[in-house]
């Protein structure tokens, strides 16, 4: 007889289950937490895995109090910290009795409603850094205030970024300080390159870190779990095991499934424990959306409406709420809800406010929601949450915008970016305005009025903005603005084209921005700095000198002394750009200690750009003094892009000073920061660098080259013409050792073309020696001469030590190829004497290296062999092995007399040889012409076939041409 299903009113209630198989996880949580020092707990886990759960287990542990939950929402929200703020309004009321210091007064704009408790607003400060910074210290107060021990942050991969900041912040905070944190995410969610992941991965020195990974459950554990939502009664092993083949273990799959099918009455009792019906008599949705819908299918008409208006709020409601969303009359509202929430379709959270247990089910019901009723659902949503107070303005523009309601769409999107510009929080007031400047079909009056707030340096040319900037062009050139107004908004289109990488398009609009800014002279004052700086616009330095010293003459006369010294730091920072010695003196005046809060970013700001400054001069003690001074202030007071900065360029003096061990991690580090594109790509330069010297087989040598290459490349594509010159060089010498002379000619021709259009010799350091090399190689040595002759000019009064050691470089690769060996020898211990002051050990024994092939051309072969064996030890040691190997093969050379030590490169004579070869001389000729035997002339060109690798004259001019030998001039 087939058994029968028992009758609904026949069953026990489905009761919420326990948590199961998690015990090892609580107490390594709670272990975490209660050790006594600062914590950090990291849960992660696909979704509907039990992460909250195991988190209210966790909190309701006797030992922790002092608990702040903050959710993030699962749509992007506008608002300034807004889960941390939403989860302190729902815990205090006011702050009146809390004795906040008058930093509390930053907070006004998160908490309108508290203003009359609140500290006076402090005055507002230019720098969106200096403005996050004083936000983070003031919500960390209130924080502490509240008696907040532990921070929780739920679906941290939906964190915005400034939340993701403040997590930063507080995790950097000295140990008696610090708040306790634990952070539940899914990593197959969080974005790449997310601080977040950063944060996981770097835990604060003095805290227990805490990572715990979950798992699904067992069949074993299956069958504890469903057991428990079925009063604990006995659930059979083939039961277990086929709710765990449908849901693979997962908690939330497995309890929506026991809860359909108790609806369905497709659960029975027999012999004491719960079974199945047959396999042929039942189905399992085969996904949680599945689940979640056929639930809901089965609920009356109202309370699937009151439903699908949860769905629409998506976030924790205050039932008044959810009964205007769903458009019932009210007593029927009213009871929907009541019998959601007796079916755990809803739930009520400590505070009464209604949400879905979880977001998937949300998800699900949302999205079977009909275009139409959505909308409506959403205007209806956008009208009830505009009139509770204070207003929770980010989430308006949401409902709005799928409501279709454009006015209120733009009305609080310009309140979010209003508020995100007031907490600092640029790339949040990035978003929304460029969303409201990019719609189209605003007037020309407030177009003008959001772009003067659009923070500049923020903006990202990957954000939509040819959409933007087009906008912007056609507002200018509609004839619509103010004589001020097209200023303003010029100067705007201007930096913005400068930071997209637009560089002459940005110079061309701030140059006639500043003849429409006579009555904002600090916006003028801003441009005119903007133009100083010789890495943007491709001018001669003197045409940014006369832009600095206009800048400074409006600062002195126009601009109020409490907010010139941003100005000073940018006068520094040009004018050692520039490689003008005047720039140490203005340094020196600049203050250490910031004399008022608005300065602390203006003096680390001072010291990062003094500190780079400083490695580009080679005043290596200078450089790390303050690079070490910038990153501990900028770690001290949250400003985290200041401190990477600093740390990617003491990386690269690290690389210079042959601070090698440790370095590759560090700099595999800096290179994943994927939100700041430009010290990732000096990272990648960095291992790059270190890859090359080490590298001991050819694919290590080839990956050296592609990452030169990427970083070439994309710096060429932002405009950073003074970044490139490194990676260029640095790929070029590469190429050299490999024979390949045309390219390594290529790869310089432009660079040493940027040093003298600009007429930045400084810039050439690392360039000019290596084109030099190349120059030499092809044979045109009379260009190689006129080039040291124009880098020693373009010196002339310059205190630059790497300048001067790279300026002897270039003279001993000429003494070497055009001088008698013993004096290219002294003009190789001159370079690495030059560079051991500084000291930059790796290019001081490679200068060695060269002295000591000019010793051995000279025939002093003993002290060569002496010299090059404590240059390989040398190498080794500072871990440089591709070169120690180069330097090894040198010294197991037979000694012979006579100049040697071109390898595969051609020797000067052969050069000569060659290039006569070409203008089609026959080899009596070429003989009569240098005075010659012929039989010499043709040892010569045999030498140079061997070193070409190839068997006839007419192959040797190929490969000759190919190379970048150029055929002799005709002698008049």
């Amino acid at each position: 007889m087939a058994e029968q299903p028992v009758a609904l009113d026949d069953l026990p209630a489905i009761r919420g289950p326990r948590m199961v198989g998690r015990s090892a996880e609580l107490g390594r949580a709670v272990s975490g937490l209660t050790a006594g020092t600062p914590a950090t707990v990291f849960i992660e886990g696909e979704a509907g895995i039990g992460k909250t759960r195991l988190l209210q287990e966790v909190l309701a542990t006797p030992a922790l109090d002092g608990a702040l939950i903050a959710t993030c929402p699962p749509f992007r929200e506008t608002l300034t910290l807004a889960p941390v703020v939403d989860a302190v309004r729902q815990t205090r009321t006011g702050v009146a009795a809390m004795g906040l210091s008058a930093l509390a007064g930053a907070l006004r704009p998160l908490f309108p409603e508290w203003a009359d408790a609140l500290p006076p607003a402090p005055e507002p400060l230019d720098d969106a850094g200096a403005a996050r910074h004083r936000l983070f210290r003031a919500l960390r107060e209130l924080l502490a205030g509240c008696g907040t021990a532990v921070l929780v942050v739920e679906d941290a991969h939906w964190a915005d970024a400034a939340t993701l900041d403040f997590l930063l912040f507080l995790a950097a905070r000295p140990a008696a300080e610090r708040i306790s944190l634990v952070l539940t995410y899914r990593p197959e969610d969080v974005p790449a390159g997310s601080p977040l992941l950063r944060l996981a991965a770097k835990p604060a020195p003095g805290t227990v870190h805490t990572r715990i990974v979950l798992t699904p459950l067992s069949v074993a554990q299956t069958g504890q779990f469903v057991s428990s939502m079925l009063h604990d009664e006995h659930v059979s092993d083939a039961f277990a095991l086929f709710l765990h083949t449908h849901t693979s273990g997962l908690p939330l799959a497995l309890e929506e499934s026991v809860r359909l099918l108790g609806d369905r009455a497709d659960l029975i009792r027999r012999g004491g424990e719960w079974r199945r019906r047959t396999l042929t008599r039942i189905e399992v949705p085969p996904t949680i959306r599945d689940a979640v819908l056929e639930r809901a299918a089965r609920l009356a008409p109202d309370d699937r409406q009151v439903l699908r208006a949860a769905a629409v709020l998506a976030e924790p409601v205050q039932p008044a709420v959810l009964v205007t969303v769903s458009g019932l009359p009210d007593a029927r509202a009213r009871t929907a809800l009541a019998a959601a929430v007796r079916a755990r379709a809803l739930v009520e959270d400590p505070t009464g406010r209604v949400h879905f247990r979880h977001l998937l089910a949300a998800r699900a019901v949302y999205d079977d929601i009909p275009g139409g009723e959505r909308r409506a659902l959403h205007l209806r949503a956008g009208r009830a949450l505009e009139t509770l107070s204070p207003v929770p303005i980010a989430r308006l523009p949401r409902h709005f915008g799928e409501a279709g309601d454009t006015g209120a769409w733009r009305l609080y999107t310009e309140r979010a970016a209003d508020l995100a510009l007031a907490s600092g929080d640029q790339p949040a007031a990035v978003t929304a305005l460029h969303a409201l400047l990019s719609a189209g079909d605003l007037p020309a009056g407030d177009v003008a009025r959001l772009c003067r707030k659009f923070p500049v340096f923020a903006f990202s040319g990957y954000l939509g903005s040819t959409e933007l900037l087009g906008v912007l062009g056609a507002l200018l050139d509609g004839g619509a603005l103010s004589r001020s107004e097209r200023g303003q908004v010029r100067a705007q289109l201007g930096r913005m084209l400068m930071q997209t990488g637009q560089y002459s398009a940005g110079v061309a609009e701030l140059e006639r921005a500043i003849a429409d800014l006579d009555d904002h002279p600090y916006e003028a004052a801003t441009a005119m700095s903007s133009l100083s700086r010789p890495a943007g616009a491709d001018w001669p330095v003197a045409a940014h000198r006369r832009w600095l010293d206009k800048s400074v003459e409006l600062v002195e006369v126009r601009v109020p002394a409490d907010r010139r010294l941003t100005f000073r730091v940018d006068r520094v920072t040009a004018l050692l750009q520039m490689g003008d010695p005047d720039g140490w003196d203005v340094a020196a005046g600049l203050p250490q200690i910031a004399a008022r809060p608005d300065d602390e970013l203006s003096v680390i700001r001072a010291d990062l750009n003094i500190g780079d400054a400083a490695v580009r001069w080679g005043f290596y003690p200078e450089a790390r003094r303050r690079l070490d001074r910038a990153s501990a202030a900028g770690a001290k007071g949250g400003y985290l892009r200041m401190r990477d900065m600093a740390q990617v360029t003491s990386a690269h003096l690290d690389w210079y000073t042959g601070r090698w061990p440790g370095l590759a991690e560090r700099a595999a580090a800096l290179a994943a920061i994927e939100e700041e594109p430009l010290i990732a790509l000096d990272g990648l330069l960095i291992t790059a660098l270190l890859t090359s010297a080490a590298a001991t087989e050819a694919g290590e040598l080839a990956a050296a080259g592609e990452r030169f290459e990427h970083v070439l490349t994309e710096v060429t594509r932002r405009g950073i013409v003074d970044m490139a010159l490194e990676p260029a060089a640095a790929l070029a010498a590469l190429r050299l050792a490999e024979g390949r002379v045309a390219d390594s000619l290529a790869l310089t021709d432009e660079g040493m073309r940027v040093v003298t259009r600009k007429g930045v010799w400084l810039w050439a350091t690392e360039i000019a020696p290596v084109r030099v090399q190349a120059v030499l190689a092809a044979g045109r040595a009379d260009e190689a001469g006129e080039l040291v002759t124009r880098y020693a000019r373009g010196l002339r009064g310059s205190t630059s030590l790497t300048a001067e050691a790279s300026l002897a470089a270039c003279r001993a690769w000429l003494a070497e190829a055009g001088e008698p060996a013993d004096r290219a020898a002294a003009h190789w211990e001159a370079v690495a004497a030059a560079w051991d002051r500084l000291p930059r050990p790796h290019a001081a024994l490679l200068a060695r290296e060269r002295r000591a092939v000019a010793l051995a051309a000279a025939g002093r072969d003993g002290e060569a062999a002496d010299l090059l064996a404590g240059v390989e030890a040398g190498l080794r040691a500072l871990g440089a092995e591709r070169d120690a190997r180069r330097v090894a093969a040198r010294e197991r050379q037979p000694a012979r007399g006579g100049r040697r030590g071109y390898g595969d490169r051609l020797s000067p004579r052969e050069l000569e040889v060659v290039r006569l070869m070409l203008t089609g001389l026959s080899t009596p000729d070429i003989a009569r012409s240098l005075s010659r035997s012929p039989r010499t002339v043709a040892a010569q060109l045999n030498s140079a076939m061997r070193k070409y690798q190839v068997k006839s004259r007419t192959a040797l001019a190929v490969a000759a041409l190919q190379a970048g030998v150029s055929p002799a001039r005709a002698s008049g």
